[in-house]
């Protein structure tokens, strides 16, 4: 009986509970700007019964007991709870953002760690900084926010390259950092930036777990995907926009020339050019002939992501059109882009990820960046010519000792300028994670690249009056590449926790790496009406004795294991191990195996209980690494000789072409190592509001692998397609301290700001060269000059190797108690520049060359700003490098060339210059390679400012619009420099000759209109 009783009463409770249940419903949105949140979850606290917000921010739970509480939860906002009460039906809930979570998992390679517990050197670029910056290439956006990181462009022409360095160069060979994209080796610059949901540059020995790629340090790409339990989400982003030059060259007018001329061929001795100067004027500025305004550049990115309690999925595709501003279509840059995401739980136990990227751009090009290019000859054509004849033809540039056979019309040599670049590329992974027991995952990926080249360059037939650059027979070039490579990984990951305060994360996998690929490259002669429609070789009729085919084919491999040990006592002492045995293909018999170890440490100081509960700095980490990563970043084959040259000769009085021995075997080739030391301080303060990061660092790369090592030209190196042999020779070292800091604060419910600010002194040294000479040449200057630039034990590389100055001889008495300086070419006169005798033999000759400049900045640094008031937002984006050198090699030295008008500043007798030297056609000395062609780099940029304004969200629901955005922007908008070249943070690429100007493409300034809309 007493049992009923209990049984009534359980149910008399348990009616009475149900009663009190009430159906809780409502909105979650964000503080501040008042937008609807998605994919929030909402969870009954210690009870079962949950959901998550669609895609409007809106919820719905049944049966919440009255005095329940609610959790609300979702990355990047602080978790909120909400007690449930009977007149709890509609809620309006508000998330702040939380910056403590909006970074707290960071991947690192083949796993992930909460930010706090990451012992390596490690920092995060996160999608609403993409948004901000719209880069049209994903590198752009690591300029300035990035400590340690400076990119560098090769050109302004659309689709041009960027170069990355991550502290530093630190070879002479491959210098960029590997790219990983969700998992698998990928290439930065083709993906579009609305895919990426976050981008992690490692760039210590926490990328050892890479191996023989990580060298040069490591970008982890991490793409969007959907989230789970959401209604699908429409996002539109579009921008349109026109470019222009961001900085033109003061160069001489008409007038300014001609009397220059005079001037020249007086002091020569010479009649003059020019009886009259009268009506002349101005004349033509061919920096605008050739340099146009209000550019067109356009895009569009739409993107449907979403997903069910097991399946997530994100669908985007995006176009961009951006045309040039010198050329305009003839140097364009078309790009489209595809992308399909989806993961899956297939069971509890087994998931499955793919993400797969199609890429398709069409470019044009320009002759550009060296001697004969289009602004090197705007810069350098007199502007006493005009563009075209009476008759409408384009005027011709004599052909004379003044001018020389290589300057040209600019606008001849665009009109007369046809090729096309096409390129398509499928990349892409499949992943699976299966939970095998409690703790223990196994994970395995497959990615793939396979991409597809065609290229097609016509050769007009056409004179420039008896000029170098004169086609006297039409061709059209054909070229067909293909490159594919796959990686398969597959890995372990097992976590335990002993006696609650020891927890491990051990990580144990291998993979396999093959990358093959060929080429083919044709030319055919005469092509029908000299004309780019009919530029096809199989419309040609016309041959030559000599050989004009070619191919290639490549097969390498890498077979890797690896292992990684991560352990933590009470979350405040961490440790991590890692070994990595990398075998590839690329060296020879004995060498084709290396062993890359490292270790990273940290302690949590703030944890410790001396530390104090009213704790002014809320956080503090100091941590530690050491590690050696290998590189095998060189061209294939380098231990054996191919039979990949040329070898044309005379049998039987007929010429026959034959094949030779390529590049000269070295079959000691062995692992270039870098070994890597950081120690770093992390900092929270003022309740978590300001971040500080400090790091000190040194990367001593030994071994050099380094290609076309001199040697005798009797192997025949010098012979077409054969060259000198790679090895391994030298040792570089980079150190430095790179710092950061960020402050975020919410001022109220209607203005917020983020300010950040990064700093990095950078000290790069050669501490051996072993190639017999104990130095290695670089780069280009003039026509028929040494090689400018080096690499030699004691000094950066690439460094500038010249003769110093002192100054403008003013008189004859100073040039008679001078060392001579015939030995360069010329005796000296009043107003000549007068050498330094460096090594005080008293005499000028190429013993007195030495160091005059540095190509690599002593410091760059990067200062951002946003802020947000109510529905407008404001960003400022800043770069600033410090400390390099460039020099200039955009001036022909020939005396008829037109000069930047510097030249006005020159001597003209006793005391009118001490720095710019008298003009002659005379023989001088002027012209050898100084320092007076080398300037001060430095700049400050403001890389990106924009203002956006939000739609209130209560007016955009009304028409199903979940977020509505207007900005305004200008990329590039001004570089503050006393450089006089076009753009002082440009370089060729080349570690060794990198910081020769020879007439670099200017960097637009993009001003953009753009809407982003969400449903």
């Amino acid at each position: 009986m007493k049992s009923n009783y209990l049984l009534i009463l359980f149910l008399i409770l348990s009616s009475f509970g149900y009663a009190q249940g009430y159906d809780v419903g409502g909105v979650v949105k964000e503080a501040g700007s008042g937008l609807p949140i998605p994919g929030v979850n909402v969870q009954v606290k210690n009870g079962t019964i949950g959901t998550a917000t669609d895609m409007d921010g809106r919820f719905f739970l049944k049966g919440v007991s009255s005095g329940a509480t609610l959790v609300f939860s979702y990355l990047g906002f602080k978790n909120l709870e909400y007690k449930v009460v009977s007149s709890s039906s509609t809620l309006s809930i508000s998330l702040q953002e939380d910056s403590k979570v909006l970074d707290e998992v960071v991947v690192i390679g083949y796993g992930s760690q909460k930010k706090r517990e990451v012992t390596g050197a490690v920092s995060v670029v996160d999608s609403k900084t993409l948004e901000i910056l719209k880069p049209v290439r994903i590198e752009q956006a690591l300029q300035g926010t990035v400590s340690g990181v400076n990119v560098t462009s090769q050109s302004g022409s659309p689709g041009a390259a960027l170069d990355i360095r991550i502290r530093g160069i630190a070879t002479n060979g491959e210098n960029g950092p590997t790219t990983i994209i969700d998992g698998y080796v990928g290439e930065l610059g083709l993906l579009n930036p609305n895919d990426i949901e976050s981008i992690t540059v490692l760039k210590d020995a926490q990328a050892a777990i890479y191996g023989t790629i990580g060298a040069n340090g490591v970008i982890l790409i991490t793409t969007k995907s959907g989230k789970k339990n959401s209604k699908a989400k429409i996002s539109y982003n579009t921008y349109t926009g026109f470019q222009e030059a961001s900085r033109k060259l003061n160069l001489l007018n008409a007038t300014e020339y001609a009397l220059l001329l005079n001037e020249s061929y007086a002091n020569g001795g010479k009649s003059l050019p020019y009886t009259s100067v009268t009506g002349l004027g101005k004349g033509t500025n061919w920096q605008d002939e050739v340099i146009s305004n209000g550019v067109p550049i356009i895009n569009h990115d739409l993107s449907i992501s979403g997903g069910s309690d097991k399946v997530t999925y994100a669908v985007s595709g995006s176009h961009l059109d951006q045309e040039g501003i010198v050329g305009q279509s003839k140097s364009g840059f078309l790009r489209n882009t595809a992308r399909v995401a989806l993961n899956a739980d297939v069971s509890e136990k087994l998931k499955l990820k793919t993400n797969v990227i199609y890429t398709y751009f069409n470019r044009k090009t320009l002759t550009e960046n060296g001697l004969g290019s289009v602004l090197f000859n705007a810069l350098n054509v007199p502007s006493t010519l005009t563009p075209y004849t009476a008759n409408g033809d384009f005027t011709l540039v004599p052909n004379t000792t003044g001018l020389g056979n290589e300057i040209i019309n600019p606008l001849a040599q665009i009109e007369n300028t046809n090729n096309d670049y096409n390129f398509k590329k499928l990349n892409g992974n499949f992943a699976l994670e299966y939970k095998l027991i409690d703790g223990l995952v196994l994970s395995s990926s497959m990615g793939f690249n396979t991409s597809n080249s065609k290229s097609r360059i016509f050769a007009k037939q056409v004179g420039y009056g008896g000029k170098v650059f004169d086609v006297v027979r039409s061709s059209v070039t054909q070229n067909a590449i293909n490159d594919n490579n796959y990686s398969f990984d597959a890995f372990a990951t097992y976590t335990k926790t002993i006696a609650s305060d020891h927890n491990f994360v051990a990580t144990l996998g291998n993979t396999i790496f093959k990358e093959w690929g060929n080429g083919l490259f044709a030319t055919g002669y005469d092509v029908p009406n000299n004309s780019w429609d009919f530029a096809d070789i199989s419309l040609t009729t016309g041959i030559l004795d000599a050989k004009t085919n070619s191919a290639y084919a490549y097969d390498e491999r890498r077979l890797s294991y690896f292992g990684r040990m991560q352990y933590d006592f009470k979350g405040k002492y961490l440790l991590s191990a890692m070994l990595r045995r990398d075998g590839s293909t690329k060296f020879g018999p004995g060498n084709k195996v290396g062993y890359f170890p490292s270790f990273t440490a940290g302690w949590i100081i703030s944890d410790e209980n001396f530390f104090g509960q009213d704790k002014k700095i809320n956080f503090m980490k100091l941590r530690a690494s050491y590690g050696t990563l290998g590189n095998d970043q060189i061209p294939n084959n380098g231990y054996v000789s191919l039979l990949s040259g040329e070898g044309t000769y005379v049998f039987d009085g007929s010429l026959v072409n034959g094949t030779a021995t390529g590049q000269i075997a070295n079959p000691d080739l062995k692992w270039e190592e870098a070994r890597k030391f950081d120690i770093g301080l992390d900092l929270k303060l003022l309740n978590n509001k300001m971040s500080i990061v400090a790091d000190y660092f040194i990367d001593t790369r030994k071994d050099l692998l380094i290609p076309n090592i001199p040697v005798s030209g009797i192997t025949g190196n010098y012979a077409p397609g054969a060259s000198a042999p790679t090895v391994n020779a030298g040792t570089v070292r980079n150190s430095g301290v790179e710092f950061a800091v960020d402050f975020k604060h919410d001022f109220s419910d209607s203005f917020n700001m983020s300010v950040g600010y990064n700093l990095t002194f950078l000290k790069n040294e050669v501490l051996e060269v072993n190639n017999g000479t104990g130095f290695i040449e670089g780069g280009s200057f003039g026509v028929g000059q040494p090689s400018p630039s080096r690499m030699q034990v004691g000094l950066p590389i690439g460094y500038f190797y010249g003769y110093k100055t002192d100054g403008i001889f003013q008189n004859q008495a100073e040039i008679d108690v001078h060392p001579s300086q015939l030995a360069l070419g010329a005796n000296a006169a009043p107003g000549d520049i007068k050498f330094v005798d460096i090594n005080k033999d008293g005499v000028i000759d190429a013993n007195d060359r030495t160091d005059i400049g540095n190509p690599i900045p002593t410091a760059t640094m990067g200062f951002n700003l946003q802020l947000n008031y109510k529905n407008l937002d404001f960003a400022l984006y800043t770069f600033a490098s410090v400390g390099n050198d460039m020099v200039r090699n955009y001036e022909r030295t020939l005396s008829d060339a037109n000069r930047l008008n510097y030249v006005l500043d020159r001597w003209t007798g006793e005391g009118t210059s001490n720095s710019v030297p008298r003009v002659t056609t005379g023989a001088t000395a002027n012209n050898v390679f100084s320092d007076y062609f080398v300037e001060d780099a430095s700049y400050l940029r403001i890389q990106n400012i924009q203002l956006g304004y939000t739609l209130n969200p209560k007016i955009s629901e009304i028409v199903k619009i979940t977020k509505l955005r207007l900005y305004a922007g200008v990329n590039n908008l001004y570089t503050f420099t006393k450089y006089k070249g076009f753009d002082p943070g440009a370089s060729n690429g080349d570690p060794i000759g990198g910081g020769i100007d020879y007439g670099f493409y200017p960097i637009p300034r993009t001003y953009l209109l753009g809407l982003n809309i969400n449903f």
